[in-house]
């Protein structure tokens, strides 16, 4: 079983909020290819990283979860991809953890 995360910016790099339909549209769109979603939305997580010596960065993120038997990755590449274009993002973060369930 795998853990596929998806880490959505809720501003662009212009601190420009995205509409809620967008971060929506990525919902839906999983729900209807994994069967359900697990979505930390409450209170946004923050991230934080150096761009250079001297400068920190500061993103206000959403995650998305699904779970999945078989991990497709040439299908999350591309939506990754896909993703990283519509919240006009540098690198957007997928990330993938192998689960055991108990």
């Amino acid at each position: 079983m795998y853990l596929i995360q998806i880490l959505l910016p809720l501003y662009d790099n212009g601190g420009k909020p995205f509409q809620q339909h967008e971060l929506s549209r990525v919902r839906n769109e999983l729900t209807l290819r994994f069967g359900g979603i697990t979505t930390y939305v409450r209170s946004p997580a923050e991230g934080l990283w150096r761009e250079t010596p001297t400068s920190t960065v500061r993103d206000d993120i959403v995650i998305y979860e699904v779970m999945t038997p078989d991990l497709d990755k040439t299908w999350w590449q591309s939506y990754r991809e896909e993703l990283s274009k519509r919240f006009r993002q540098d690198l957007l973060i997928v990330r993938v953890s192998e689960v055991q369930l108990l």
